[in-house]
């Protein structure tokens, strides 16, 4: 039971665990990638496979997701799909052979598709039942969730080198994170667009602005997720930095994405999701190519660090433009940050190899562009809403 008696905290927290499972999870698996590949026997190429099996099963989650939202509720489902990830990750421990580990990563990417939908459904509610911006703090528990997976990794790593025995300390912890949540999470309501449109039982057509959300999360997934695919290889090769201060590419980023999630709550209640989602992404954007077009070490991690900080909102202001739509429409542009989020790296990759890292991370900072444009599409809820 929860010790918390405010009603609006109590479930804040209780949503909040669901993040900071689903980044646990995912940080786990990700973390041993390694021992995995050494216990199986596999090849590079056979990892990237497998990698990707997980995307794939995220994607493929799309048409079950609304379905399940309906029937079972995001509450529910949250849980349900927290519970699959537990099984899941002793699974992939124990996974005999490449073909079963490969059905497991499968699994486990529609359990994400589920409880990425389901979570961010709950935050919508939470924000509407109470009038108050949380959701980019909730996303803020997701990125604490890795780094707990993080330290667990490293402590696991010291005392023991055996991956079954770091997933089952892992699955302890989703249990635990699961059962913080159950008692605090909200019954849903339909959102008024399905209320209007009478639609819980069947399909209908994406409608224009849901189009131009599912534009701006797959770019802005794009430019969230390449930072932490090409900022290293950029500051070793053309920056020239040192190896050991080419890592902090990733750690600029992820740093000040945490902080601004915690303080951007504040902003969407001050200027509105829109404004935000727009002078992010082009502060994102511009700071990108200033760093491009600059060069060097001090450049990059200043433009890296605007990044961090111009995108850190903007998933969490269109999860929740997308959950006022509908679960239809909440499934569909989590699908496309999916999409964004395998996409990118690959196409960034052929641009470099065909030109330039400078080129590729251009791409970047172009998608960057593409989402401002995209917000000045998008009905935003009101400031004073």
């Amino acid at each position: 039971m929860f010790p918390v008696r405010d009603p609006f905290q109590r479930s804040r927290l209780a949503i909040a665990a669901l993040f900071c499972s689903l980044g646990f999870q995912y940080a786990t698996w990700a973390s041993r990638i390694p021992a995995v590949k050494a216990d199986l026997g596999l090849t590079a190429a056979e990892v990237g496979v497998l990698l990707m099996a997980a995307g794939i099963g995220a994607v493929a989650s799309f048409p079950l997701v609304p379905v399940a939202m309906r029937r079972l509720g995001s509450a529910r489902l949250a849980l349900l799909s927290a519970l699959c990830l537990t099984l899941l990750l002793l699974a992939l421990a124990f996974a005999p052979d490449y073909p079963v580990a490969l059905l497991v990563m499968v699994a486990d990417g529609v359990s994400v598709g589920c409880l990425n939908v389901a979570m961010n459904a709950q935050g919508t509610a939470l924000e509407t039942r109470y009038a108050r911006n949380t959701m980019a703090r909730l996303h803020a528990t997701f990125s604490a969730g890795s780094l707990l997976a993080a330290l667990l990794a490293s402590g696991m790593n010291a005392a023991t080198s055996s991956v079954a025995a770091h997933f089952c300390v892992a699955a302890v912890v989703l249990v635990l994170l699961a059962a913080l949540a159950r008692p605090g999470l909200l019954e849903d309501e339909a959102p008024a667009e399905e209320k209007q449109n009478g639609s819980r039982t069947g399909w209908s057509l994406p409608s224009r602005m849901t189009l131009w959300m599912c534009c701006a999360m797959a770019f802005g997934t794009v430019t969230e997720g390449a930072m932490n695919d090409w900022s290293a290889l950029y500051l070793r090769e053309v920056a020239k930095a040192s190896a050991e201060l080419a890592p902090m590419g990733i750690a600029v980023v992820s740093g000040m994405m945490v902080v601004a999630r915690v303080f951007a709550d504040g902003w969407r209640s001050r200027w509105g999701d829109g404004r935000v989602v727009l002078l992010g992404s082009a502060l994102a954007a511009a700071g990108l190519a200033f760093a491009l077009l600059s060069g060097g070490v001090a450049a990059a991690l200043f433009g890296f660090a605007c990044v961090g900080l111009g995108c850190a909102a903007v998933t969490p202001c269109v999860y929740v433009a997308a959950a006022k739509q509908g679960s239809q429409a909440l499934a569909l542009v989590a699908a496309m940050g999916t999409t964004g989020l395998l996409a990118g790296p690959p196409i960034i990759g052929l641009v470099a190899s065909s030109s330039s890292l400078v080129w590729g991370l251009a791409v970047v900072a172009a998608a960057a562009v593409v989402v401002s444009l995209c917000s000045t599409r998008i009905q935003w809820t009101p400031v004073n809403g």
